[in-house]
């Protein structure tokens, strides 16, 4: 299965022209993945037609609904996203948010934020149906509406408690889930794979087309800090040519400390990994991003081991990095240590225990606005705050 995945991306991400570059192998499956690709095309637009249309109801909630979406398959940064706004909301608004999430792939995403935000007043409810999960969390805790806005111009810190009850919602991969209705839709874009070859699931990347930028309300390019400016200005073109007026921010990760596995209240500065043999492990869906950040860090070498977003690494897996740990040690004399993402942590905590005695170093990082063309961290905010009136 993770080999077939792997087919598949190569070809999603392989611009057409170039197609016959391909293996056999690759080939032998474009036609099979072109054919679903329509039968997908197909069956997106009954379902956006049934509900335009209101064949099929769409649910809201009695509170402000953020969705914070994407076009494409993994890495476009929306639960970083997701972790900035509801983290902003508490500490800064005093609002508590509930971020609604999927599950999806055990629900790795899902454990990291409510590792994140234990103790606090933000809530975290998981489940396909959302709009129902939403409710129900909203029936248990109470909601505020509508808020007192102007409030939002003092500290928080002098004038207000945070209230346990729910005063925003906040849907993770919400640009799917159209059977909710949103205040404010947020599309996030990989800036270092933004459309693939522009064909939709499974020939292609893309969940939807490009024009769904019509209906979005801002537009953020995400790890903008590690392409050039003329990649990020064709990605904007891109997106203006479907939407002229939408705001598009520009995002990256900022790695902030390691913790070492398990401890995860411990703080480790960026420079442990100086001089230092590094086996970097992932199963995101931008590997190559966080490849790129560890060697930011100057470790005297980088390897790497890429699986599929979301895989949940097996006794074979371990067996396998393990193996090439072994040889990295043998190599270059020295101890080599593992490092992995928040997201691969908390997906697979129990089996990495299985790397033992070898460390394994958890890389935390926080999503942060770039200045750009006049949108900034202050602007994303007061859209935010709009959205609450």
């Amino acid at each position: 299965m993770e080999k077939l995945r792997r087919i598949i991306n190569q070809i999603a991400y392989t611009q057409t022209h170039k197609l016959t570059t391909l293996s056999p192998i690759h080939l032998s499956l474009i036609p099979l993945l072109f054919l679903s690709s329509k039968l997908y095309k197909l069956t997106l637009f009954f379902r956006h037609y049934l509900y335009k249309f209101h064949f099929l109801p769409k649910h809201k909630l009695p509170v402000p609904v953020i969705s914070v979406g994407n076009l494409t398959w993994g890495g476009n940064g929306k639960t970083p996203m997701v972790d900035f706004i509801a983290n902003w909301f508490v500490n800064d608004l005093g609002v508590s948010p509930l971020i609604l999430a999927r599950g999806y792939g055990g629900a790795d995403e899902a454990r990291m934020l409510q590792r994140h935000y234990s103790g606090s007043s933000v809530k975290i409810g998981v489940g396909a149906d959302r709009a129902a999960t939403g409710a129900s969390f909203l029936h248990r805790h109470g909601y505020i509406y509508p808020l007192d806005i102007k409030s939002f111009e003092k500290p928080i810190a002098e004038n207000r408690v945070v209230s346990d009850k729910i005063g925003v919602a906040i849907l993770d991969d919400g640009m799917q889930h159209i059977c909710m209705q949103r205040d404010l839709e947020i599309v996030m874009v990989n800036a270092l794979s933004p459309w693939g070859n522009s064909q939709l699931l499974p020939f292609g990347p893309l969940r939807e087309p490009l024009t769904s930028f019509s209906c979005a309300d801002a537009a953020v390019i995400h790890h903008a800090d590690m392409v050039s400016d003329q990649s990020v200005f064709v990605i904007e073109s891109t997106i203006l040519e479907v939407n002229p007026s939408l705001p598009i921010y520009l995002s990256s990760m900022a790695p902030s400390h390691f913790f070492m596995a398990p401890h995860v209240s411990s703080k480790l500065p960026l420079e442990v990994v100086l001089e230092k043999i590094v086996l970097c492990v992932s199963a995101i869906g931008s590997p190559n991003s966080f490849v790129q950040r560890i060697e930011k860090m100057s470790p005297l070498y980088i390897d790497r081991l890429d699986y599929s977003d979301h895989h949940h690494f097996q006794h074979k897996d371990i067996r396998m990095i393990k193996a090439r740990l072994n040889d990295l040690k043998n190599k270059f004399g020295s101890k080599p240590i593992i490092v992995v993402t928040e997201k691969d942590y908390d997906r697979d905590s129990e089996v990495l225990k299985g790397l033992d005695p070898f460390e394994v170093l958890v890389l935390c990082c926080k999503l942060q606005i770039l200045h750009h063309n006049g949108y900034s961290e202050d602007s994303f905010k007061r859209l935010l705050i709009r959205c609450l009136c």
